[in-house]
């Protein structure tokens, strides 16, 4: 497995990520589109009732921090890998993406405590959604590492 590996495994476990965060937030009517969400943050662009910002350059910023985020643990899965940790397995997979959807529950919590003006959304179901949406991350990049690598063992190993 290689670097490159990684990037395509990072970009299709953010996009898979991404289309369920947006599916949720359509499905419940909560806001949880995570590239606006994160956008209106590292922008400061939360607008004073608390809404996020609709502009096109936070929409950019967003999608380019959340992809960058999911290629970093990508290459986090492969440094692990390869230092012996685990393989590129379904259950490798869901264990790494629920592991890392914790770490990323945190940061975000924090994000938000710490942040000048957070944008107003119900944080707890937005944080606990993070968690099954780090799952699919975690699956869906695993998946994508698995089919670059083709491996003589099964994925659902």
């Amino acid at each position: 497995m290689k670097f490159l590996d990684a990037v395509v495994a990072g970009i299709a476990g953010t996009a898979a990520m991404t289309a369920f965060l947006y599916l949720l937030s359509f499905a419940t009517h909560r806001v949880m589109k995570v590239v606006r969400i994160l956008g209106t943050m590292l922008l400061n662009r939360t607008h004073p009732d608390g809404s996020l910002s609709e502009l096109t350059g936070t929409k950019v910023a967003g999608t380019i921090a959340h992809y960058a985020a999911g290629i970093f643990f990508a290459v986090t899965y492969l440094a692990l890998w390869n230092s012996g940790v685990g393989v590129p397995t379904a259950s490798w997979g869901l264990l790494f993406g629920l592991a890392h959807g914790l770490v990323a529950m945190v940061i975000w919590y924090f994000f938000f405590m710490m942040h000048p003006r957070p944008p107003l959304i119900t944080l707890r179901s937005y944080l606990t959604s993070l968690i099954f949406a780090h799952i699919l991350f975690g699956f869906v990049a695993t998946y994508t590492f698995y089919l670059l690598a083709r491996p003589d063992y099964s994925f659902w190993w």
